[in-house]
Formats: C-alpha cells, structure tokens, sequence
C-alpha cells in the first residue's frame, strides 16, 4: 500500500510562490494578484481558497509565505 500524503492545496501555492520569489521573478513585498497570471487555469480556484481565508488581491505574497498551517475548519 502506497501512503502518499497529499499536500493541501494552499501548501502548493506557497511552496509555488516561494520558488517565484527566490528565483526573483517576483518581490515579497508585490501584491498577490502580479500572481494571477503565473498560475492560469488554477488561479480561479487558487484565488476563492485566498478570499476564503481572509486575504486581499492587495495583499503582499509575503502574507501567504509566513502561514504556517493551512485549517479548513
């Protein structure tokens, strides 16, 4: 039996945003929606799974790197 654990889906958007910001594609301080495009398809549902956590388009991808655990309670 294959025990695979299965990342949250907020856990592949930091790991994703912090890979952009560390090759410098993007700054820390640049809001979350300069991301909307770097994520195509997935950015609809990225962006309700933000809202729905509280965050703003405003907001810098820096707030989304310190979150330490993603609760969907």
């Amino acid at each position: 039996m294959n025990n695979k654990q299965v990342l949250h889906p907020m856990v592949k958007l930091q790991q994703r945003v912090s890979s952009l910001v560390n090759s410098r594609i993007i700054q820390p301080d640049d809001n979350i929606a300069k991301i909307a495009l770097l994520f195509g398809d997935d950015w609809s549902f990225l962006k309700s799974e933000l809202l729905a956590y509280g965050f703003s388009l405003q907001d810098p991808v820096s707030d989304v790197l310190v979150v330490e655990q993603w609760n969907d309670e």
